[in-house]
């Protein structure tokens, strides 16, 4: 094959073939007596290879060194992974495609997106509870509800191996016990009121407690809470999540780890 072949059989430009070249990243082939390069079926699949790693977010020298892993492997091999890579992302696509049409179709139907979709279809209808919840008391919304909402579509898109497994037990349980969402908003209520307090607010040792009596306790059991203390490494995700809460209300959610871990 002709660079420009290669290049319209990949989906790439001839432009990109020759700056793999040049950084090392695609070997160059022997060239023709007519000075023209000849490129066979494992330089396509190389450079399929690297369309696809490329695409998945790899920077070049990443890319660089799963192909150097590669070397020496049989051309069957490459080829079957590459299309299991293939198949990988074509069932992504088809789940992502799945909860669009769902969305569509509760759109469709009169039904409430809310700001943090696409999510669950339970994560939905929980959201949805707390918009009834919310519309029949008087006042605003609790600032801290829409927080958690915003938490949980955060928790629910992290993989299982995060420890998130718990939170398909909680949308279950909230959306089937009617008193559940209630006493989830009072608490919340009771958070919004240590927004300008200190962490040594006597008020947190009572709002922790309340925390911990409104998490159902099949969830609490679900809960894979690390052994030791559970504090925020500078950098780490505990660090970002606690700053994005007053003193006050950071050391009601920190006290009420620390209650459900010894419970």
């Amino acid at each position: 094959m002709r660079i420009g072949e290669l290049a319209g059989l990949v989906g790439i430009s001839t432009r990109a073939i020759r700056h793999y070249h040049r950084i090392g990243l695609l070997a160059e082939p022997a060239r023709k007596a007519n000075g023209y390069r000849e490129y066979s079926l494992r330089d396509a699949v190389e450079l399929a290879r690297v369309r696809r790693l490329t695409e998945l977010g790899l920077s070049l020298d990443e890319v660089g060194d799963a192909l150097a892993d590669d070397a020496g492997r049989d051309l069957a091999e490459i080829l079957c992974e590459l299309d299991a890579d293939l198949a990988r992302q074509e069932e992504g696509i088809r789940q992502r495609r799945v909860r669009l049409a769902r969305l569509l179709r509760q759109a469709e139907d009169g039904g409430r997106l809310s700001g943090q979709a696409p999510v669950s279809p339970g994560l939905a209808a929980l959201f949805d509870r707390m918009t009834d919840v919310a519309a029949a008391k008087p006042g605003p919304e609790p600032a801290m509800a829409a927080k958690d909402r915003e938490i949980l579509a955060l928790l629910e898109t992290a993989p299982p191996a995060h420890g998130t497994g718990w939170l398909g037990e909680l949308t279950r349980v909230l959306n089937s016990d009617p008193g559940a969402v209630e006493q989830a908003y009072a608490v919340y209520a009771r958070l919004d009121e240590l927004a300008a307090l200190p962490a040594d607010d006597p008020r947190v040792e009572e709002t922790a407690r309340a925390l911990v009596a409104a998490i159902p306790e099949t969830v609490r059991k679900a809960i894979p809470f690390p052994e030791g203390e559970l504090e925020d490494k500078a950098g780490g995700f505990a660090a970002a999540f606690y700053a994005d809460f007053a003193p006050a209300q950071a050391a009601v959610i920190r006290r009420a780890i620390d209650l459900m871990r010894k419970s």
